[in-house]
C-alpha cells in the first residue's frame, strides 16, 4: 500500500516548521484577503510566505497556498493581481472553491495546479470527473461523505488525486456554509472572517404568536415537561405523524447579549445550530490507506504549535503503521484527547446516531490529560533546556517532552530563572531553564494532568 501524504495547516513559519518535524509530508497557508481564515495568519506579510515556501522546498515538502474563498464581486476586481507575487513564489497547489477564479487563474497560469477545496462541497464522483476535465488535479472531498462513498469515487475516479479531513473542527452546516457568524455579527464564513458562532453559549426560551405573528417570550414554561409530553402523544400515534415539537419555534438568547431573543426551531435531539464535536478519524486511517485516498488533511490554521506537534506525531505514526501492516496503537487516542477539543466523532465518516455528532456539554476547549507548558529553544553542552513557557508549571510535575525522535515523561526536578532557583514557572511570556534535557532541541513540553501517567513516571524513577 501507498503511504498517502500527510497534510498539516501552518498559520505561521514556527507551526509550518513543527509540522515538518514531527512528520507532515505537506502544509498549507492562507492567501491573504482570499483565504477562509483571514486572522491569525502571519503569511500576511509576502517575505514571510517566500521564507516559508523556500524553507519547505529546502526540505523536500509542499506548500499549499489556500485562495478558496467565495468572493463577491468587488473582489474579482484585484484578484488575479494579488496573485502574481503568490504564483511567482512557486507554491506547490493553489487550494480554489469558486470556479470562476479556477477559471480565470488557469487562463493566466495554464501550468497552475489547482487543488478544489472542500468548500466546492464533492460529493460524488460524477462532480469529480467534472472537475477532472476542468484541469483540476486533487479534489478535497466533502466531509459529509462515508467511507464507503469515499471509496467508491477512489474507483470510479482511479487516475484523479483525493483527499479527506480526518481531523479538526467540523461546521454545523456543509463545509464552510454555516451562515451564523454573518446573520449575528456581519462576519460572513465565506469570505474568511467567521466568528464559531456555532460555539458559544446559549439558551432557549419559548414563545407564542403574538397577533402580529411574531415570536414573543413566553413565560411559566418547562421545556422538558412538555417534551415528555409530546414524546408520549407522538409514540402514541406510532409516529406516523408529524412531531408536536417539530413546529414549535423558540427563541434564542446569546451569552453576551442578555435579552436579545432570536426566533429558532428546535426538535427533541436538540437546537442544531450549536456546536458540534470535533472530527478525529485516526482509526479510519487503515482503512483511508487500503482506499487509496492520496492525502489526509487536518484542520487549524489558528491552532497552537503544540496542536501542530501532537497531531502530526500522532497521525504519522498512525499512517506509517497502516502502511506497515501493523495494528492500530489505541495510545495514540489518549496523545489527541491531551489536546483541547470539544469532544470527537468520526464525523460522516462512519455512520452514527445524531446525538453522537452534536456537543450538548460543551461550547468551550475542553482538555482531559495534559496540558501545554512549553517549547524547547535551546539545550546547552550541559543539557540544560530553555523553556519559553507557555503555561504554569512546577517543580514536582510530570512533563511529557514531545520530541521528533520520540516521546518521554520527566518529572521537574529544578527550574532556574535569571540564575536563581524557583519553584514555579508561572506561565506564559517567560523564559526558564530546567536540567537533563540532552538531545532535546525542538522539544515540545506539555504537563501531564492524568494521575495514572504520573504513577508511571514515579515508577520509571524508582527504577532508574
Amino acid at each position: 500500500m501507498k503511504s498517502p501524504e500527510l497534510l498539516l495547516p501552518a498559520g505561521g513559519l514556527d507551526r509550518m516548521r513543527a509540522a515538518f518535524d514531527f512528520g507532515a509530508d505537506a502544509v498549507y497557508a492562507g492567501q491573504p484577503r482570499y483565504s477562509l481564515r483571514a486572522r491569525n495568519n502571519e503569511f500576511v506579510r509576502f517575505d514571510k510566505m517566500k521564507q516559508a515556501i523556500d524553507e519547505a522546498h529546502a526540505r523536500g515538502k509542499k506548500f499549499f497556498v489556500a485562495s478558496n474563498i467565495l468572493p463577491h464581486n468587488s473582489k474579482l476586481k484585484t484578484y488575479l493581481d494579488d496573485l502574481v507575487p503568490i504564483m511567482e513564489m512557486k507554491p506547490d497547489a493553489l487550494i480554489m472553491a469558486d470556479p470562476g477564479l479556477i477559471m480565470k487563474t488557469k487562463e493566466r497560469w495554464p501550468e497552475a495546479v489547482i487543488h478544489l477545496s472542500v468548500q466546492a462541497n464533492t460529493t460524488n464522483y460524477w462532480g469529480v470527473q467534472f472537475w477532472q476535465k476542468m484541469g483540476v488535479e486533487r479534489i478535497i472531498l466533502s466531509r459529509e461523505l462515508s467511507l464507503d462513498e469515499v471509496e467508491e469515487i477512489r474507483q470510479e475516479c482511479p487516475d484523479m488525486e483525493l483527499e479527506v479531513f480526518v481531523h479538526g473542527a467540523l461546521c454545523i452546516a456543509y463545509s464552510g456554509r454555516c451562515l451564523l457568524s454573518g446573520y449575528f455579527n456581519q462576519r460572513d464564513p465565506n469570505q474568511g472572517t467567521c466568528t464559531n458562532s456555532c460555539r458559544w453559549d446559549y439558551k432557549v426560551h419559548p414563545s407564542q404568536e403574538s397577533d402580529a405573528g411574531d415570536a414573543q417570550l413566553l413565560g411559566g414554561f418547562d421545556f422538558n415537561k412538555m417534551q415528555e409530553e409530546a414524546n408520549a402523544s407522538f409514540a402514541a400515534c406510532g409516529g406516523a405523524e408529524r412531531h408536536p415539537l417539530a413546529d414549535q419555534v423558540y427563541l434564542l438568547e446569546e451569552g453576551n447579549r442578555p435579552g436579545q431573543y432570536m426566533p429558532i426551531m428546535e426538535d427533541e435531539h436538540g437546537t442544531y445550530i450549536m456546536n458540534s464535536k470535533d472530527l478525529r478519524a485516526i482509526e479510519q486511517v487503515e482503512r483511508l490507506v487500503k482506499i487509496g485516498v492520496d492525502s489526509l488533511k487536518v484542520e487549524g490554521r489558528t491552532k497552537s504549535i503544540y496542536y501542530v506537534a501532537r497531531v502530526a506525531q500522532a497521525y504519522r505514526k498512525a499512517i506509517d503503521d497502516a502502511v506497515a501492516g501493523r495494528s492500530f496503537n489505541p495510545e495514540l487516542l489518549a496523545d489527541l484527547d491531551g489536546l483541547a477539543n470539544r469532544g470527537y466523532t468520526p464525523g460522516f465518516l462512519e455512520r452514527h446516531q445524531t446525538q453522537e455528532y452534536q456537543n450538548y456539554l460543551h461550547g468551550y476547549s475542553i482538555s482531559k490529560q495534559s496540558q501545554f507548558a512549553g517549547i524547547v529553544t535551546d539545550v546547552d553542552a550541559d543539557g540544560w533546556a530553555t523553556v519559553e513557557v507557555k503555561n504554569r508549571f512546577a517543580v514536582g510535575d510530570t512533563l511529557e517532552v514531545i520530541h521528533p525522535q520520540g516521546n518521554e515523561l520527566i518529572r521537574v526536578e529544578q527550574i532556574i530563572k535569571d540564575d536563581l532557583p524557583i519553584d514555579v514557572a508561572p506561565g506564559n511570556g517567560i523564559q526558564v531553564r530546567i536540567p537533563h534535557m540532552q538531545g532535546k532541541e525542538k522539544a515540545i513540553l506539555a504537563r501531564i494532568l492524568d494521575d495514572q501517567a504520573k504513577a508511571k513516571v514515579e515508577e520509571l524513577i524508582a527504577g532508574k
